[in-house]
């Protein structure tokens, strides 16, 4: 969904290892599941984020992927400056990723329940 030439995307398939990563490879943005191998996404974004109150770590901004909406409470309160919740569609990636590397915070609206409205019948 983010692939471009400008674009290097390093993958990992462990959340443990993670903050390792961060400490040691130039990192504009991290995306991570919710629910990934031994350590999730928001235990990874509090992880990072718990090094960089120290200054161990750099401050690098989280997407987070997210199965459902009640995790939005999640997403918000591991200090992740974005998510986008599932299904996911390339456009809001996009949008997403766009603007963390922008330094701004991206809340996917998909998890809003919709509103329903009746119109009043007529007396």
């Amino acid at each position: 969904m983010i692939e471009a030439p400008a674009i290097i995307v390093d993958e990992l398939s462990d959340g443990a290892a993670v903050r390792g990563w961060v400490a040691t490879e130039e990192c504009d943005l991290i995306i991570t599941d919710l629910q990934i191998g031994s350590m999730g996404g928001m235990a990874v974004t509090i992880d990072l984020r718990h090094e960089e109150s120290y200054g161990a770590a750099p401050h690098v901004p989280v997407l987070m992927l997210l199965d459902r909406r009640a995790d939005v409470f999640l997403a918000r309160r591991s200090g992740a400056e974005g998510f986008v919740v599932k299904p996911l569609d390339a456009v809001r990636v996009r949008r997403a990723v766009r603007a963390l590397l922008q330094g701004e915070e991206y809340e996917d609206d998909a998890w809003q329940p919709a509103t329903v409205r009746i119109a009043a019948t007529p007396a």
